[in-house]
């Protein structure tokens, strides 16, 4: 197994009552080791050199094994593997990245893969755009649609604003929670490159209260 040595130095470092309040804090949708963040990263950072693994080819296999386990630091373990191999990614590794969105879903891996994988690969391959994101805007499936919302968050002024607003408009009468979130952050966002555009769309359109607050905060 890919992954035999990470998960030896994570259950050596295993606190179950930190998990507690851990798994508490995601609504106890998954179990914990009860590793907080700075530990698991320097655990993570021994398995990466102990192992050379970064120096190798990107694994998709070894994403995936730590998506399987069951406690949610495994989960942010793969994120991390593959936010350490963003640039050699190719859009052949989206079909992963989905994967991952419609599996074990929710807020916490979902936004890591929306504003960091998929940005970047939809950037670097604008076809996955059609083939892909415009499907996820209209989908049944609340995650694809909080991606497709947010996958250009980091573009500023490389944002392709018509997108951003279809993608919006799309969903601006759905009452998930999630959903308006999303539209919220994504014009706050955006705001910051160009507000005058953003505040023009928050006026001429009809959005939910809570993606208006979020969405306005700058402006």
């Amino acid at each position: 197994m890919l992954t035999m040595q990470l998960q030896e130095k994570f259950e050596q470092n295993r606190d179950t009552e930190q998990a507690v309040p851990m798994s508490k804090y995601m609504k106890n949708l998954f179990p914990f080791l009860g590793i907080k963040t700075p530990l698991r990263n320097e655990l993570t950072k021994q398995f990466y050199s102990e192992t050379e693994i970064l120096k190798k080819p990107f694994l998709p296999e070894l994403a995936l094994e730590l998506w399987e386990k069951p406690e949610r630091e495994y989960q942010y373990a793969a994120l991390d593997y593959i936010s350490k191999k963003l640039n050699v990614l190719s859009k052949e590794h989206f079909p992963l990245l989905e994967q991952l969105i419609t599996e074990k879903s929710w807020w916490d891996t979902v936004d890591a893969l929306a504003a960091k994988p998929v940005g970047k690969l939809a950037f670097r391959y604008p076809e996955l755009i059609a083939w892909n994101l415009d499907e996820w805007s209209t989908s049944d499936h609340l995650w694809r649609k909080r991606t497709s919302i947010l996958f250009q968050l980091k573009y500023k002024h490389q944002t392709n604003e018509e997108l951003l607003y279809r993608y919006i408009l799309q969903n601006a009468t759905s009452r998930e929670f999630f959903i308006q979130k999303a539209i919220g952050w994504a014009l706050r966002e955006y705001s910051k490159t160009a507000p005058d555009s953003v505040r023009q769309f928050i006026g001429t359109h009809t959005l939910a209260k809570l993606s208006i607050r979020e969405g306005s905060k700058y402006l």
